[in-house]
């Protein structure tokens, strides 16, 4: 089985209103992953869950987009990306409004699998419609465009999601999307040229293989922390069935024709290393804006709607970096571009390792805005290698696999780092509490600032407090080091890839061509 056809999908003079519709839809889908997060606290009370219950929200959006993003190409030839788009969008708008009308904890987790499901098909399918209707000296443009979807939405989530929870009702956080995809629906359907699926049959088996272990993998990152890991009996299980799920799909579906996922197109060594460098990429981000609102909200005392505010820097920051490089990637190159990138996001990443509590907001916002300028930079030339040296009959399978290396490793990035921040944090607790002693004479001056002294009632409660700000400080610095190494450890990936200058591009401006070990293209 391959991909859906190549030719042109737009049905006007132009491709870019086809690309805004599609970029708007990338943007719908993924703002629900993080636009949720800060509602959470207000939807507890509403759906009468816990604390520990309403991550299961999160949970389920995660673990079906997981599951049905590998099976985004299959459904692509089969029903034709028309067709697919718009049954998506229209899954999607239906799932959240279900959303916005759920009054129990089970209803909305049921309507979010659905919405997760219905949406899950629209990124890779989206980054391969702007791949296929766009020359290869404009595809850096393309990614750029597709870029700020991918970037903006989880970036803005807790932007806007502040916003609607502060001034309306945690209900308008999944309302907002109905609007917003009926225009969706209307502009795909006018501009995007009809293409028909065809048969084609497909492994049924291995589909059950692949959700068992991508599902279960999904799962244990998301609930792995707060389960303890391995000393959870759930987590063992869990970490069974992605094992056996993955290994005998990969088993069975290496060269089978029928595979809902091709995984002979990972003999295309770009493909790797684009697809882990995203993965590492996913990871960092996603571990950074899981870890920053709650720093803010928590230690600072930041309201939602500011901490939205304090992040949304690194996402226009994102968007600038991605335009500047669409314009240079045929004349610098785009592993050159990818390099520059990174050292821009640890240059941003970096400075957070310093924090501390007596910071004013700008030390919050100017390292996110070169963080985010190297997202920004790495992102579009990241996206565009992928292609590179793939059919363009097999774009629609290699976009699947390219977003669920960015799925997976995003949710590997927020998993380590919730990990590394809880358990800093205990053993800073522990580190710290034991200098608390009537022997101390830091503790001795500190208390008599306050007017204390150690046998006053208050001194406990507030020494108690003021131990746990001290240890989750320590425990985000080492959680933000974390974010760094993982920018770092991508750098030598870029070795591996073959590039040389090629003079008969001469036409488009200096550029560079990915080769494999044996050919050239």
């Amino acid at each position: 089985m391959t991909g859906a056809t190549s030719t042109p999908v737009f049905a006007g003079a132009s491709r870019w209103p086809l690309s805004i519709a599609v970029m708007l839809a990338t943007v719908m889908v993924i703002l629900d992953m993080t636009i949720v997060n800060v509602a959470l606290p207000h939807m507890m009370g509403s759906l009468g869950a816990t604390a520990d219950q309403i991550t299961w929200v999160l949970t389920a959006y995660i673990v079906m987009e997981a599951i049905f993003i590998p099976m985004s190409g299959f459904l692509a030839a089969r029903l034709g990306r028309r067709r697919l788009m718009l049954i998506s969008i229209t899954g999607f708008v239906a799932a959240s409004a279900a959303c916005g009308q759920a009054d129990t904890l089970t209803e909305m987790v049921v309507f979010r699998l659905f919405q997760g499901g219905f949406g899950a098909a629209v990124i890779p399918l989206s980054q391969s419609i702007m791949v296929d209707n766009f020359p290869s000296e404009e595809r850096g443009k393309a990614m750029a465009l597709w870029g700020v979807g991918i970037m903006l939405g989880p970036i803005l989530g807790p932007t806007l999601g502040g916003y609607i929870t502060q001034h309306l009702d945690w209900r308008w956080v999944f309302y907002i999307n109905v609007p917003i995809g009926i225009i969706n629906l209307l502009m795909i359907s006018k501009l995007m040229k009809p293409e028909p699926g065809r048969r084609v049959r497909s492994d049924r088996i291995g589909a059950l293989l692949l959700a068992l272990g991508i599902g279960s993998l999904q799962v244990l990152l998301d609930q792995g922390n707060q389960e303890n890991w391995f000393h959870s009996g759930m987590i063992v299980a869990l970490a069974a069935a992605t094992v056996m799920g993955l290994v005998a799909f990969s088993m069975r579906s290496w060269s089978r024709p029928d595979s809902v996922l091709q995984l002979h197109l990972l003999k295309d060594r770009n493909l790797v290393l684009a697809s882990l460098m995203m993965a590492g990429f996913g990871m960092a981000l996603f571990g950074m804006i899981a870890l920053q609102p709650l720093m803010l909200e928590r230690l600072f005392d930041y309201p939602a709607q500011t901490t939205g505010l304090v992040m949304a820097p690194r996402g226009l920051a994102s968007a600038i970096g991605m335009f500047a490089v669409s314009r240079l990637i045929t004349r610098v190159g785009a592993p050159r571009l990818v390099l520059v990138g990174l050292v821009f996001a640890v240059a941003g990443t970096w400075p957070m390792t310093w924090y501390n509590l007596d910071l004013s907001i700008s030390w919050f916002i100017w390292p996110s805005v070169i963080q985010g300028l190297g997202m920004g930079m790495i992102f579009v030339p990241l996206s565009a290698l992928v292609y590179e040296t793939l059919p363009r009959s097999a774009t629609d399978q290699g976009s699947a696999i390219f977003n669920l290396a960015r799925t997976v490793g995003a949710a590997v990035g927020i998993s380590i780092a919730a990990t590394v921040f809880t358990r800093m944090t205990q053993v800073n607790w522990n580190r710290l509490g034991a200098d608390i002693n009537p022997y101390n004479p830091a503790l001795q001056q500190w208390l008599a600032a306050k007017h204390l002294t150690a046998a006053d009632p208050m001194a406990a409660q507030l020494l108690a407090h003021e131990l746990g700000r001290q240890a989750s400080m320590i425990g985000f610095i080492d959680a933000y080091w974390f974010v760094t190494l993982s920018f770092l450890l991508l750098a030598p990936l870029l070795l591996l890839f073959r590039c040389k200058e090629n003079a008969s591009l001469a036409s488009t401006g200096p550029g560079i061509k990915i080769i494999t070990d044996s050919k050239e293209t």
